[in-house]
């Protein structure tokens, strides 16, 4: 170690600070790479992911009839306008959600780790967690490099960050469904925001005027903070360069994303002011979330999502569904009559709420049709059987034409202990990018782009 009377000004370590907290947040404070209606040759395909928790109610969930013309149970009701535009899954399996040998309960959290990574996640309250790269972070990789963000990880629920919270298992296998390494998961944003500041910055809404201000206090920080930086990049140790020389392409990368926003600054955006903060009520959360992943998605400003609409272990009540009593314990309905009719009014009103979603994207216009024509969503939970906290027939939703890669109108049963990887290796083709395997994976899943 090299020892100098020189030293970074509490200024410049602020400014430093500053930046690395800022980068997601500068990140995004830009509008789309080109208008999407422009793109109708090629269209842009998004993956979303829709998580509810705690099981449902399946007897109420699944079609009676297979392939077209499939009826749709109390549950699904909702999703009629999109018959056209929603896939209905049965048969899937999630293998790796279940205990190993000596580890007894913790579904819940298995159910979350493994969602979208198909890893069987390490048992452990600890720092030591470890599952894998999840499916969306692995899309992210392939397409991010073309939108200011790689990735949104939205939730509805407060994150809890320490200790167990299901039987053995840290809270952070619960808190998310995105896992960026084996041993890093990406935390869940809950606040609208928050979300939108990420998006646009400071701004107080989407206008040239806002984008250009905020565009230019960027610029003047990274200005200042590269001055900094080259002032003291001669008196540093081999180590400290190190260090600085991965700060720097961070750094840069901002850099090239400030100067893409320049370059954009001049576009119009939808008109969207910036949320007050998370409102009372659970359907206003719940449906400025999925305003805000379509403001993404219009804007071109990211690709794929991933929302927990209510974390595993859930205790939110709903009452304004007339339901006080805790949602996990009245998953655990001991076939009771009055909690199996709470479980399914939650279900229920659950996809009625992602119903919104598909409403509001059928509404938008990209391309030579809506962005439902060229999405894929996901919507589902790691548990069918609350009660016996089984992962087998996982409820299992796609929805959206995927840019003409998702035959629509069907439910689809697959051969009992399908893996639900199977679905995940199927969506990250159709996003382009082909994979061998994914988790437990034994093929693809071709029907959901063939007619049956």
């Amino acid at each position: 170690m090299i020892i100098t009377k020189r030293s970074i000004s509490r200024r410049t370590v602020l400014r430093g600070l500053g930046a690395t907290v800022g980068l997601p947040l500068l990140d995004a404070m830009v509008p789309a790479l080109r208008p999407i209606r422009l793109s109708a040759a090629s269209p842009t395909r998004r993956l979303a992911t829709v998580y509810v928790p705690n099981g449902i109610m399946m007897d109420s969930w699944t079609p009676l009839t297979e392939g077209a013309g499939f009826d749709l149970p109390p549950t699904l009701a909702s999703l009629e306008p999109f018959r056209d535009d929603l896939l209905v899954l049965s048969g899937l399996v999630h293998q790796t959600a279940y205990p190993l040998t000596g580890e007894g309960a913790g579904d819940h959290a298995r159910a979350a780790a493994c969602y979208l990574t198909g890893v069987h996640p390490k048992k452990t309250e600890g720092a030591d967690i470890r599952a894998g790269v999840s499916m969306d972070q692995i899309a992210a990789r392939h397409v991010g490099a073309e939108t200011q963000l790689a990735s949104m990880e939205l939730g509805c629920d407060p994150n809890y960050f320490l200790g167990a919270c299901d039987s053995g298992y840290s809270c952070a296998y619960g808190n998310t469904l995105s896992w960026r390494t084996e041993t890093t998961p990406l935390p869940v944003e809950i606040n609208p925001r928050a979300v939108f500041e990420r998006m646009f910055g400071d701004a107080e809404d989407t206008s040239v005027a806002a984008r250009r201000l905020r565009i230019q206090e960027d610029r003047s920080i990274l200005d200042s903070l590269l001055q900094d930086v080259a002032r003291l990049e001669g008196n540093l140790g081999a180590g400290d360069r190190v260090k600085l020389s991965q700060y720097l392409e961070a750094v840069r990368d901002l850099e090239r994303r400030i100067q893409k926003a320049e370059q954009q600054s001049a576009r119009e955006l939808p008109a969207f002011e910036k949320p007050v903060g998370i409102p009372e009520r659970y359907d206003d959360h719940v449906k400025m979330m999925f305003d805000l992943q379509l403001l993404a998605f219009q804007t071109d400003l990211t690709r794929i999502t991933t929302f927990i609409m209510s974390r595993e272990v859930s205790s939110r009540t709903y009452p304004e569904l007339g339901i006080p009593d805790p949602h996990h314990p009245t998953s655990h309905h001991q076939n009771d009559p009055t909690r199996i009719a709470k479980l399914e009014k939650i279900n229920a009103f659950h996809v009625g709420l992602f119903s919104h979603f598909l409403n509001r994207l059928r509404e938008t216009e990209d391309g030579d049709g809506s962005l439902l024509d060229q999405v894929m969503i996901t919507y589902g939970c790691g548990i069918s059987d609350s009660n016996q906290h089984l992962h087998n027939n996982l409820p299992m939703l796609v929805a959206g034409g995927g840019g003409g890669h998702i035959s629509g109108g069907r439910h689809l049963r697959f051969a009992d202990d399908t893996p639900m990887a199977n679905l995940l290796l199927t969506l990250l083709d159709k996003m382009g990018v082909p994979l061998d395997g994914f988790g437990d994976s034994n093929g693809q899943l071709h029907e959901l782009s063939e007619l049956s």
